[in-house]
């Protein structure tokens, strides 16, 4: 921290303000601001002994020389400031918790790091933080400067860029930067730094690793996905044997579950084969499967599978090069087990039919990505017809499923490409996820990124079209303005069509914000649903609530409203009246509750 011009006396006059502000805080006036007392009481403590400790780390020294200089310059009268009053739209900072993993005791052959509420350490940690913020687009520069830090001699700096990373990567509801950004910065800190930083860094995912049990499940989740990233970039050495613990355990377990997924997306980085190679064989159990296609009518046990020469004919057909019309020619054949809702084309929801479709579709392009999406682009007419029925949506969800259950990336992309080519819509995907053929996978990452995917698509698509219908009416408010100047009928016309759009984007807004609404009730219905269940189930069979599974579940819910709250405040009243009434179990009530605390 570097004192600029007339801030020595600004210090001066701070610390005779300290006995007020003490005093405020004794007496509770600052209830808002609670989040923030260790750090105004840490430097209180310190500016009441009127030395300030942070020169002894040489953090404040940078002016002393210029202090001359600094006198004489030109002095600045700053006028009175007044705070606004509270109002109901008034909007404040998220609260922030102060994130610590080191104490002096982690290095104990180093500089002694500062305590964990001295003004110095908390000097410290703002200083990298604006190293971060002002270079974090150039990752090169920004790890030169954090290594290049003054007085780094006397502190132990790389414990200190650990910790002010991890604080930041894991910051809610969402990290300053993109994750990305992260993972890059410490793979280059590495690089600067071979002989000291990789092994701090190394401790400190040890410790994060013990304190899995403990861990918001959204700051698990971007512990995953930095890990199995560096790994990727370090040939995937890691010491797999320390952590041989999860293997005793519940495999809905914190530990067990995390190793798992690191696994996995160390697998989307890389190969099966080589996954199995970096792991000891007593990992086995926690490995990804072989992502590769189940096609259930491709063995001879298959038969006597319904539908089975049908799939047959449309292998020939899809190897033909068939067109639409002729794969709408052989599915008519196929019988219907829902034949009560059949109607005379034979195009209504058919799960049969869709089975039969999907599984040998999606087979044949099992190739690559770029297969399956030239698939679903050629047959799209097809998929539009096969689901044009909310369940007839539901059903393809189903067996696409079925058909890449162990290619959990190949399943959130064909999922994102049936959303964008409207095959399905948010709301299918956001039912499908909750559904009992997912139950087994609830827990598992990629089923959330995949209706985090879908709801960033749907607030996205309301934007653009709020967007559209802004820039119509301000093109319509300069046309009036235009007008006003010059007397010409034919802008009367052009007025009229623009007009007619601005009407028709209306529509279209009030269309896509009830969708939105809708998808958003479904999500936390949903939630409802399940977690009332568990609740009964622990209660009849007399056993805690506290499950993994438990966990695991509120907290997703908890990241739900965190991640989207921007959107989600629209529909409060909504959800208020509807969803989370008063008669709601407290265990889920509680969560509402605390969203609604942060608006507050």
């Amino acid at each position: 921290m570097y004192l600029r011009c007339g801030e020595i006396g600004m210090f001066t006059r701070f610390c005779r303000l300290c006995p007020g502000l003490e005093r405020s805080c004794t007496k509770r006036k600052m209830q808002r601001w609670t989040a923030s007392l260790p750090t105004l009481k840490a430097i209180l403590k310190d500016a009441r002994r009127h030395t300030c400790p942070c020169y002894k780390y040489g953090l404040l020294r940078n002016h002393i020389r210029k202090k001359s200089i600094l006198c004489e310059a030109l002095q600045h009268n700053l006028p009175p400031f007044t705070p606004p009053p509270h109002t109901e739209d008034s909007v404040y900072p998220m609260p922030r918790v102060i994130f610590r993993m080191f104490d002096y005791t982690d290095d104990p052959e180093g500089p002694v790091m500062p305590g964990s509420h001295s003004v110095e350490r908390f000097v410290i940690e703002e200083n990298l933080h604006c190293i971060i913020k002002s270079h974090w687009k150039e990752r090169k520069t920004c790890a030169a400067q954090l290594v290049s830090y003054p007085g780094k001699n006397k502190i132990p700096l790389n414990y200190h860029i650990v910790e002010v990373i991890f604080a930041e990567l894991f910051q809610l509801p969402a990290p300053p930067h993109i994750d990305v950004m992260y993972t890059t910065l410490l793979i280059e800190l590495c690089k600067l730094q071979p002989g000291s930083l990789p092994q701090v860094l190394a401790q400190a995912t040890e410790m994060l690793y013990m304190r899995l049990d403990t861990m918001n499940t959204t700051c698990v989740d971007r512990f995953i996905n930095w890990f199995s990233h560096h790994l990727s970039n370090f040939q995937f050495r890691w010491s797999w044997e320390d952590w041989s613990d999860c293997l005793t355990q519940d495999p809905e377990s914190p530990k067990p579950k995390f190793v798992r997924e690191v696994l996995e997306k160390c697998m989307r980085l890389s190969y099966h084969q080589r996954i199995l190679d970096i792991v000891p064989p007593t990992f086995s159990a926690l490995c990804p499967a072989n992502p590769t296609c189940i096609y259930k009518y491709g063995d001879e046990s298959s038969n006597s599978l319904p539908g089975h020469s049908v799939a047959l004919c449309l292998a020939v057909a899809f190897k033909s090069k068939a067109t639409n019309d002729e794969i709408f020619s052989i599915l008519k054949d196929v019988p219907n087990p829902n034949q009560d809702d059949d109607d005379d084309e034979g195009f209504s929801f058919n799960p049969l039919k869709i089975e039969v479709f999907v599984q040998t579709l999606l087979h044949l392009a099992a190739k690559s990505f770029s297969h399956s999406f030239s698939a679903l682009a050629k047959f799209h007419e097809v998929f539009k017809t096969l689901a044009e029925s909310d369940e007839g949506k539901l059903h393809v969800l189903r067996v696409m499923f079925e058909v890449w259950r162990n290619h959990p990336q190949m399943i959130a992309v064909l999922v994102d490409k049936m959303i964008r080519t409207q095959i399905v819509d948010c709301a299918a995907v956001a039912n499908w996820i909750f559904s009992s053929e997912l139950s087994r996978d609830f827990t598992r990452l990629f089923v959330w990124e995949i209706l985090h995917s879908t709801i960033r698509k749907m607030n996205k698509h309301v934007l653009k079209i709020q967007k559209e219908l802004e820039e119509a009416k301000e093109k319509l408010a300069r046309q009036h303005k235009r007008r006003s100047d010059d007397d010409d009928r034919s802008s009367d016309r052009k007025d009229g069509a623009l007009e007619e759009q601005i009407e028709r984007l209306q529509e279209k807004v009030e269309s896509a914000q009830s969708e939105q609404k809708n998808l958003f009730l479904v999500i936390f219905q949903r939630f409802i649903m399940i977690l009332t269940e568990h609740l009964v189930r622990c209660e009849t069979d007399g056993t805690s609530v506290l499950t993994p599974w438990y966990k695991n579940c509120i907290e997703r819910l908890q990241q739900i409203f965190l991640q989207h709250h921007q959107i989600i405040q629209q529909y409060m009243v909504t959800l208020e009246n509807l969803l989370f009434t008063a008669e709601l179990d407290p265990h889920i009530l509680a969560v509402f509750q605390q969203f609604c605390a942060l608006q507050a």
